[in-house]
């Protein structure tokens, strides 16, 4: 039982908000087009860009917005601390990131990075003691300060790298349907009616109202003020996923954006480059020169994600399905990531 809401209950209200989320969404996009040309906060192309044309960036106003209103909404029914505090920490994020967008040169990194360690830090602080992911080994062996600290630096790095794939057309709101859905489903399977199966579809709503103007030829960007709340709410939903034992479905959801960003990082690391400017050498910015148009690599990246939600069910069995699970997503992501490289001369 999860506040006053049970069984049907619980996923009609669910169902309703997201279908809320994605038709508000998708009603504030036009006005909000016209209103951010008219300001002209665009996003101009450059050497590193993967479009041609200035194009509104601030769709996520409609898109964190709405997960906002409609969240709240659904943790008024369900009543969970530490997801408010997540909700919270979204829209304080939403703002900082907005700001980002709009000021020339943007924000410092520094204040960016300390705006999204504060709000990780507020929501971990609040979990009970009990909640363990690595609840296998003795607390004497493995403290719990440790996987606090664990789990603040992975989820402050898949809030970042959320931003950072967020790099053509269609690949964020094809993920956050991908990871919402999946993330509710594989909850719903498991038997699991806690108030984050809810949000993730809420998520997801927000993620198909933004879709169809954000496909192909976009007419509108998500912006920081999209990308970094978004990012960050996620990152809270699957660290939820792993303490109710769904650890390996936590991983293998978001295979593809784990995968990409890492390994592009560590690779920029290596040959020296600052890794805080911006690049155009991501797997997916890749394969869109290689194939001529975003949409051929949503599309790839579409069909991995629906392959991970199923590996991500198969891996609620236990162990060993869990492991192999894991196996089996890495390597189809490292099998795309490998279908989209760019000739070293064309990354160059």
């Amino acid at each position: 039982m999860t506040g006053s809401l049970v069984g049907w209950a619980y996923w009609g209200c669910a169902l309703a908000l997201a279908l809320a989320a994605f038709g508000a969404t998708a009603l504030l996009m036009p006005p909000l087009i016209g209103w951010l040309r008219r300001r002209a906060v665009l996003d101009m192309p450059n050497a590193r860009s993967s479009h041609s044309e200035a194009t509104p960036r601030g769709g996520g106003i409609a898109v964190t917005g709405s997960i906002l209103v409609c969240g709240a909404i659904w943790l008024l029914l369900v009543r969970d601390v530490p997801s408010g505090m997540a909700l919270c920490g979204a829209a304080v994020l939403g703002l900082v990131s907005w700001i980002d967008d709009r000021r020339r040169g943007g924000l410092p990194a520094s204040l960016r990075l300390t705006a999204q360690a504060a709000a990780v830090g507020m929501v971990l602080v609040l979990l009970p003691a009990e909640a363990r992911i690595v609840d296998w080994l003795p607390p004497e062996h493995f403290p719990l300060w440790l996987e606090r600290a664990g789990c603040f630096l992975i989820w402050l790095w898949f809030t970042n790298l959320f931003n950072f794939m967020d790099g053509i057309n269609g690949i964020t709101g094809t993920e956050m349907i991908s990871v919402g859905i999946g993330l509710a489903l594989v909850q719903a399977v498991a038997g699991l009616v806690g108030a984050n199966a809810g949000l993730a579809l809420v998520v997801a709503g927000a993620g198909a109202g933004f879709l169809p103007w954000d496909w192909n030829r976009a007419k509108i960007f998500l912006g920081d003020v999209g990308s970094v709340p978004t990012g960050f709410l996620l990152g809270w939903l699957l660290v939820d996923a792993a303490l109710h034992g769904l650890w390996a479905a936590a991983l293998i959801l978001p295979f593809y954006y784990w995968l990409d960003a890492t390994i592009t990082l560590i690779r920029r690391m290596w040959r020296g480059e600052k890794i805080w400017r911006a690049h155009n050498t991501h797997f997916y910015q890749q394969g869109s020169r290689k194939f001529g148009a975003h949409v051929v690599v949503t599309r790839w990246i579409a069909g991995l994600n629906l392959a991970l939600i199923v590996l991500a069910l198969f891996a609620i069995a236990g162990w060993p399905f869990s492991a192999l699970a894991v196996a089996a997503a890495f390597l189809l992501t490292v099998m795309l990531c490998r279908h989209f490289v760019m000739p070293s001369k064309a990354v160059e």
